[in-house]
Protein backbone atom coordinates (compact mmCIF):
# COMPACT_ATOMS: atom_id res chain seq x y z
CA UNK A 1 0.00 0.00 0.00
CA UNK A 2 1.09 3.33 -1.23
CA UNK A 3 -0.06 6.43 0.56
CA UNK A 4 0.32 10.10 -0.94
CA UNK A 5 -0.27 12.64 1.40
CA UNK A 6 -1.35 16.44 0.42
CA UNK A 7 -0.49 19.18 2.78
CA UNK A 8 -0.13 22.73 3.41
CA UNK A 9 -0.74 24.63 6.45
CA UNK A 10 -2.07 27.51 3.85
CA UNK A 11 -5.73 26.68 3.61
CA UNK A 12 -7.56 27.06 -0.22
CA UNK A 13 -4.07 26.35 -2.11
CA UNK A 14 -5.63 23.64 -3.61
CA UNK A 15 -5.62 19.99 -1.25
CA UNK A 16 -8.74 19.32 -2.56
CA UNK A 17 -7.63 19.97 -6.56
CA UNK A 18 -4.69 17.68 -6.02
CA UNK A 19 -6.36 14.99 -4.11
CA UNK A 20 -9.10 14.21 -5.88
CA UNK A 21 -7.43 14.22 -9.45
CA UNK A 22 -4.64 11.79 -8.08
CA UNK A 23 -7.08 9.99 -6.80
CA UNK A 24 -8.97 10.11 -10.24
CA UNK A 25 -6.07 9.45 -11.71
CA UNK A 26 -5.09 5.99 -9.97
CA UNK A 27 -8.40 4.17 -10.57
CA UNK A 28 -8.54 4.76 -13.93
CA UNK A 29 -5.42 2.86 -14.31
CA UNK A 30 -7.11 -0.05 -12.63
CA UNK A 31 -5.78 0.25 -8.94
CA UNK A 32 -7.55 0.18 -5.62
CA UNK A 33 -7.48 3.56 -4.51
CA UNK A 34 -8.52 4.90 -1.49
CA UNK A 35 -9.23 9.00 -0.62
CA UNK A 36 -8.87 10.17 3.11
CA UNK A 37 -10.64 13.31 3.84
CA UNK A 38 -9.02 14.67 6.73
CA UNK A 39 -10.81 18.00 6.76
CA UNK A 40 -13.44 19.24 8.33
CA UNK A 41 -15.08 20.57 5.52
CA UNK A 42 -14.92 17.12 3.57
CA UNK A 43 -14.97 18.58 0.52
CA UNK A 44 -13.48 15.17 -1.00
CA UNK A 45 -15.88 13.24 0.19
CA UNK A 46 -18.43 15.40 -1.01
CA UNK A 47 -16.55 15.19 -4.54
CA UNK A 48 -16.89 11.05 -3.96
CA UNK A 49 -20.56 11.47 -2.91
CA UNK A 50 -21.68 12.84 -6.27
CA UNK A 51 -18.94 10.86 -8.36
CA UNK A 52 -21.00 8.95 -11.21
CA UNK A 53 -21.30 5.03 -10.33
CA UNK A 54 -20.07 4.11 -13.99
CA UNK A 55 -16.70 5.44 -13.18
CA UNK A 56 -14.11 3.61 -11.68
CA UNK A 57 -14.36 2.82 -7.85
CA UNK A 58 -12.52 5.73 -5.44
CA UNK A 59 -13.24 4.42 -1.94
CA UNK A 60 -14.24 6.94 0.56
CA UNK A 61 -12.62 6.60 4.11
CA UNK A 62 -13.27 9.67 7.06
CA UNK A 63 -11.94 9.01 10.67
CA UNK A 64 -15.51 8.55 11.22
CA UNK A 65 -16.69 6.16 8.66
CA UNK A 66 -15.79 2.87 9.71
CA UNK A 67 -17.01 0.95 6.95
CA UNK A 68 -15.39 -1.87 5.10
CA UNK A 69 -13.69 -1.10 2.20
CA UNK A 70 -10.81 -3.57 0.12
CA UNK A 71 -7.44 -3.21 1.18
CA UNK A 72 -6.07 -0.33 -1.02
CA UNK A 73 -3.08 -0.39 -3.45
CA UNK A 74 -2.69 3.93 -3.31
CA UNK A 75 -4.39 5.52 -0.19
CA UNK A 76 -4.51 9.47 -1.43
CA UNK A 77 -4.88 11.58 1.83
CA UNK A 78 -6.71 14.92 2.14
CA UNK A 79 -5.06 17.21 4.46
CA UNK A 80 -7.35 19.90 6.35
CA UNK A 81 -5.70 24.36 6.96
CA UNK A 82 -3.84 24.20 9.61
CA UNK A 83 -2.38 20.75 10.10
CA UNK A 84 -0.08 20.30 12.43
CA UNK A 85 1.60 19.20 15.92
CA UNK A 86 1.27 15.51 16.55
CA UNK A 87 -1.51 15.39 14.12
CA UNK A 88 0.84 16.38 11.30
CA UNK A 89 3.50 14.03 12.64
CA UNK A 90 1.42 11.07 12.46
CA UNK A 91 0.47 12.09 8.81
CA UNK A 92 4.11 11.92 7.52
CA UNK A 93 5.42 9.49 9.43
CA UNK A 94 2.47 7.12 7.75
CA UNK A 95 3.11 8.83 4.21
CA UNK A 96 5.71 7.31 1.51
CA UNK A 97 4.84 10.69 -0.27
CA UNK A 98 4.10 14.44 0.83
CA UNK A 99 2.35 16.75 -1.92
CA UNK A 100 2.86 20.73 -0.79
CA UNK A 101 0.47 22.85 -3.27
CA UNK A 102 1.41 26.35 -3.11
CA UNK A 103 -0.28 29.15 -5.12
CA UNK A 104 1.39 32.57 -6.80
CA UNK A 105 0.63 35.14 -3.97
CA UNK A 106 2.81 36.50 -1.15
CA UNK A 107 0.71 35.05 1.59
CA UNK A 108 0.35 31.44 0.14
CA UNK A 109 4.74 31.70 -0.02
CA UNK A 110 5.07 33.40 3.09
CA UNK A 111 2.64 30.77 4.59
CA UNK A 112 4.32 27.52 2.80
CA UNK A 113 7.75 28.95 3.42
CA UNK A 114 6.87 28.21 7.01
CA UNK A 115 5.01 24.88 7.29
CA UNK A 116 8.53 23.56 4.70
CA UNK A 117 10.34 24.14 7.98
CA UNK A 118 7.99 22.56 9.91
CA UNK A 119 7.86 19.22 8.21
CA UNK A 120 11.60 19.21 7.30
CA UNK A 121 12.04 18.87 10.57
CA UNK A 122 10.49 15.90 10.74
CA UNK A 123 12.52 12.58 11.55
CA UNK A 124 10.79 10.48 8.53
CA UNK A 125 11.66 13.60 6.54
CA UNK A 126 15.02 14.51 7.74
CA UNK A 127 15.78 10.61 7.24
CA UNK A 128 14.46 10.21 3.51
CA UNK A 129 11.71 7.93 4.66
CA UNK A 130 9.06 10.41 3.30
CA UNK A 131 9.50 12.26 0.13
CA UNK A 132 8.70 15.86 -0.04
CA UNK A 133 8.15 18.05 -3.02
CA UNK A 134 6.05 21.00 -4.33
CA UNK A 135 3.43 21.41 -7.25
CA UNK A 136 2.39 25.20 -8.02
CA UNK A 137 -1.00 25.74 -8.37
CA UNK A 138 -3.76 28.26 -10.49
CA UNK A 139 -0.18 29.56 -12.17
CA UNK A 140 -1.04 31.88 -15.33
CA UNK A 141 2.18 31.63 -17.30
CA UNK A 142 4.41 34.42 -18.08
CA UNK A 143 3.05 36.49 -15.27
CA UNK A 144 5.25 38.22 -12.64
CA UNK A 145 3.44 36.25 -9.82
CA UNK A 146 4.25 33.04 -12.00
CA UNK A 147 8.18 34.06 -12.04
CA UNK A 148 7.88 34.72 -8.21
CA UNK A 149 6.30 31.56 -7.11
CA UNK A 150 9.03 29.78 -9.43
CA UNK A 151 11.95 31.62 -7.89
CA UNK A 152 10.01 30.76 -4.64
CA UNK A 153 10.16 26.87 -5.37
CA UNK A 154 13.43 26.85 -6.53
CA UNK A 155 15.03 28.55 -3.96
CA UNK A 156 13.37 25.78 -1.17
CA UNK A 157 15.90 23.41 -2.66
CA UNK A 158 13.18 21.07 -2.85
CA UNK A 159 11.95 19.47 -5.74
CA UNK A 160 9.40 20.46 -7.88
CA UNK A 161 6.71 18.54 -9.21
CA UNK A 162 5.21 20.74 -12.08
CA UNK A 163 3.04 23.49 -11.93
CA UNK A 164 -0.73 23.37 -12.86
CA UNK A 165 -2.44 26.54 -15.06
CA UNK A 166 -5.49 28.14 -13.79
CA UNK A 167 -8.08 26.33 -15.73
CA UNK A 168 -11.67 26.23 -15.60
CA UNK A 169 -11.60 22.59 -16.14
CA UNK A 170 -10.99 21.51 -12.24
CA UNK A 171 -13.79 23.67 -11.15
CA UNK A 172 -15.79 21.90 -13.70
CA UNK A 173 -14.19 18.16 -12.99
CA UNK A 174 -15.14 19.07 -9.20
CA UNK A 175 -18.94 19.77 -9.51
CA UNK A 176 -19.50 16.87 -11.88
CA UNK A 177 -17.59 14.41 -9.02
CA UNK A 178 -15.06 13.56 -11.35
CA UNK A 179 -11.15 13.88 -12.33
CA UNK A 180 -9.79 15.41 -15.46
CA UNK A 181 -8.50 11.99 -16.32
CA UNK A 182 -12.07 10.90 -16.79
CA UNK A 183 -13.61 13.91 -19.29
CA UNK A 184 -12.86 13.67 -23.06
CA UNK A 185 -8.69 13.25 -23.92
CA UNK A 186 -9.12 15.90 -26.54
CA UNK A 187 -10.46 18.32 -23.97
CA UNK A 188 -7.92 18.38 -21.04
CA UNK A 189 -4.91 17.57 -23.46
CA UNK A 190 -3.00 20.67 -22.26
CA UNK A 191 -3.43 19.86 -18.34
CA UNK A 192 -3.31 16.28 -18.65
CA UNK A 193 0.56 17.22 -19.82
CA UNK A 194 1.13 19.12 -16.64
CA UNK A 195 0.01 16.14 -14.64
CA UNK A 196 2.57 14.11 -16.60
CA UNK A 197 6.12 14.84 -14.54
CA UNK A 198 4.09 14.86 -11.36
CA UNK A 199 2.61 11.41 -12.17
CA UNK A 200 5.97 10.38 -13.19
CA UNK A 201 8.25 11.33 -9.98
CA UNK A 202 6.06 9.69 -8.14
CA UNK A 203 5.85 6.41 -9.62
CA UNK A 204 9.80 6.84 -9.92
CA UNK A 205 10.17 7.10 -6.39
CA UNK A 206 7.93 4.20 -5.36
CA UNK A 207 9.35 2.04 -7.81
CA UNK A 208 12.82 2.45 -6.20
CA UNK A 209 12.00 1.11 -2.81
CA UNK A 210 8.07 0.99 -2.11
Amino acid sequence: MKNILIANSKGGCGKTTIATNLAGYFASQGKKTALVDLDRQRSSSQWLARRPSVLPDIYAYHPHNKQYMPKPEWVITDSPAGFRDEKLSEAIKNADFVIIPVQPSAFDINATADFINTIEREKAVRKHKTFIALVGMRVNARTYAAAALTDFMKYTGIPILTSLRNAQVYSTAAELGVSIFDLRPSFVAQDIAQWEPLIGLINEVMSDDK
